[in-house]
């Protein structure tokens, strides 16, 4: 069984690097950075970026699907401290995102991505008074993720929570305000930021009813309106 094994990983090994026009091999055997023959990034990669003009340098690693980000990427600085745990989809941020300084967790960020094969998405949203209840709205496209949920801001001395922020397909929620973008439509093709129909008129006190009900078919009507002289 050890010697057909051993003939066997080296088989796995010879297809990575069959399909791989330029990679890498780690210390421990994995295949690295691998650049398809159509140019293309996948698989498990290593970034190395040095520092540059008074921006420092750092290290991240994650993988790519066709040349996109995806899933958790980590970010370290050059002494390997680690200073980001991001998400991706479709190579834009999605879900929560966290940043560190080197006392600790700094802010956690929270990104919606959009497919980046549509020209809109269709997205469902909580109600925020009603967080079991959704409803579907159209986003268009362009190309970035949406600041959606809740952002938080920590002391990372002592890693207690300072504040908070709120966003709904980039709109940040202040106070009572409930709206969403003026890019978004409700799926039912209303604006969804548009104002709600004028209050029906209020009903007549009973008095005023019979007054008009009783003067309907007079052509002259008195009106006593208190002057006096």
């Amino acid at each position: 069984m050890r010697l057909l094994f051993i003939p066997l990983i080296l088989l796995i090994h010879s297809i990575s690097f069959g399909q791989c026009k330029t990679y890498k091999i780690s210390s421990k055997g994995d295949t690295l950075n691998c650049t398809d023959f159509n140019g293309i990034k996948r698989g498990q990669w290593v970034v190395h970026v040095d520092a540059l003009r008074g921006e420092p340098g750092y290290e991240e690693e994650g993988n790519f699907v066709n040349d996109r980000k995806e899933g958790t990427w980590r970010r370290f600085n050059l002494m390997g401290d680690l200073m980001a745990v991001e998400n991706y989809r479709w190579g834009n941020k999605n879900g929560k995102c966290s940043y560190f300084n080197l006392m600790g967790l700094e802010h956690e960020e929270s990104w919606k991505a959009l497919n980046p094969a549509k020209a809109i998405d269709t997205i469902e949203v909580p109600d925020p008074k009603y967080p079991d209840k959704y409803e579907k709205v159209i986003v268009k496209n362009e190309g970035n993720s949406l600041k959606h949920g809740t952002w938080k801001y920590y002391n990372p001395n002592l890693g207690n929570l300072l504040t908070t922020e709120t966003y709904i397909l980039d709109q940040l929620q202040t106070g009572d305000q409930q709206t969403l973008n003026n890019k978004v439509v409700m799926a039912d093709g209303v604006d969804s930021t548009s104002t709600k129909p004028a209050d029906k008129a209020k009903a007549k006190p009973k008095e005023v009813e019979d007054y008009d009900k009783k003067n309907k078919n007079k052509k002259k009507i008195t009106v006593r309106d208190g002057k006096t002289g």
